[in-house]
């Protein structure tokens, strides 16, 4: 019996289903992401193919529950010399038929893991919209912290949004 709930890396042949679950979190939740759905809608079906291919810094998960892709998260690792100890987590989402069955905890377990296959990273870095209260809640179970808060983050429908950075530490044992 195959396995309900399985994260695995997305690449090319993964972009029309990457494309339309990533458009559905836009046009579902549009206060927690800073792209808008009619702007990731005039991207090239090239250009979102191409930010899909895993390179030695950046890696787009998909969590998949009974064959269906129903989560994402983007990590990337800094490239700069002075910022190679850091990795930054993107575009994280999960469809809102799937929440509350662990496809989040999945995704920042299978992330911190590769991570850690980073040689030097030592941290993990976020930002959240003040809205997002479950995520936050999210990010708090595995150990990302609140460092500092934008007032002023985003403007959407003429009201300001603040936005919540976070880290977490990446040690062996945790």
């Amino acid at each position: 019996m195959a396995e309900r709930l399985h994260v695995r890396p997305l690449g090319r042949p993964d972009v029309m289903v990457y494309r339309e679950v990533r458009l559905q979190a836009l046009r579902d939740d549009p206060s927690a992401f800073l792209t808008t759905a009619q702007e990731f809608a005039g991207r090239p079906l090239e250009s979102v193919a191409a930010r899909l291919e895993a390179t030695p810094h950046a890696v787009t998960f998909g969590a998949f529950m009974d064959g269906t892709l129903v989560g994402l998260l983007t990590l990337v690792r800094e490239e700069s010399a002075v910022l190679a100890h850091r990795a930054n987590v993107y575009g994280v989402s999960v469809a809102p038929a799937a929440r509350g069955q662990g496809v989040g905890d999945a995704l920042l377990d299978t992330v911190v893991a590769h991570a850690r296959t980073w040689p030097g990273v030592r941290s993990l870095h976020l930002a959240v919209m003040e809205t997002q209260v479950a995520a936050r809640r999210l990010y708090g179970r595995h150990g990302f912290r609140v460092w500092g808060r934008q007032p002023d983050a985003v403007c959407q429908g003429g009201a300001l949004l603040a936005e919540d950075w976070m880290w977490r530490p990446l040690t062996p044992a945790d």
